[in-house]
């Protein structure tokens, strides 16, 4: 008898939600399939009275929907919770209330019918899960070495290229005002050598003579010879 990797994780899955839900003597019996067609795996429980026997049932259909995205095919015996069966084709799983499941008595039933150890079907998930995260680890290093490795030949590229645009403009802004001040001081050394050269030209001129010594030059020469 070999049940599949997959379908243990889900039986798996259900029984935990059987013992969430305090479910009584719960058992998993994995079928011969020389005598049972229909399905693989039987999971049986039962509840104390019929509110807790419809707890386990939605318990397990909520845990198979929200881990799993499975919908049970067929559910029948949910009003009465005396027999509660969720078809999953690959398993069963079977609620009982306590007097009901020691009517029928599904496991003397099914003779044939093994019953499975839970530490047996958790040790290849659990080797399955512990490699699938060493491998996950595995490739986290490289990913971050492989970025490293990006992100330096950026830089060096970046440096290889020289200065930004960014740089680049305020280089040029400071050049341009470097070069206005020069412009500016020949600008005021031109002023005061025109001012300069004014003074000296006025200072090179001959005075005008003024009007007072012209009068006196004329009086002098209306004045008549002596006899």
């Amino acid at each position: 008898m070999s049940t599949s990797v997959e379908t243990r994780k889900l039986v798996l899955a259900a029984h935990a939600a059987c013992e969430e839900k305090k479910a009584l003597h719960a058992r998993i019996l994995e079928l011969d399939p020389a005598e049972s067609a229909f399905t693989d795996v039987f999971l049986i429980c039962s509840g104390a009275n019929p509110r807790q026997v419809q707890a386990i049932a939605d318990e397990v259909e909520l845990r198979m929907k929200r881990e799993f995205g499975m919908y049970a095919n067929s559910v029948e015996g949910y009003r009465a919770a005396k027999w509660i069966l969720l078809d999953y084709v690959d398993f069963v799983v079977h609620v009982f209330d306590e007097e009901t499941r020691a009517l029928y008595d599904i496991e003397r039933l099914r003779k044939t019918a093994s019953s499975v150890a839970l530490e047996d079907w958790k040790r290849p998930l659990v080797a399955k899960v512990a490699a699938v995260r060493a491998g996950a680890k595995a490739k986290t290093p490289a990913r971050k070495s492989a970025a490293a490795k990006s992100a330096t030949g950026k830089k060096s590229a970046a440096r290889s290229q020289g200065p930004s645009r960014g740089t680049k403009k305020v280089a040029a802004q400071r050049s341009s005002a470097g070069q206005a001040k020069p412009t500016s001081k020949k600008s005021t050394t031109r002023k005061k050598a025109t001012k300069t050269s004014g003074t000296k030209s006025a200072a090179a001129r001959p005075a005008r003579p003024s009007r007072t010594s012209k009068a006196a030059k004329k009086q002098t020469g209306r004045r008549k010879p002596t006899r």
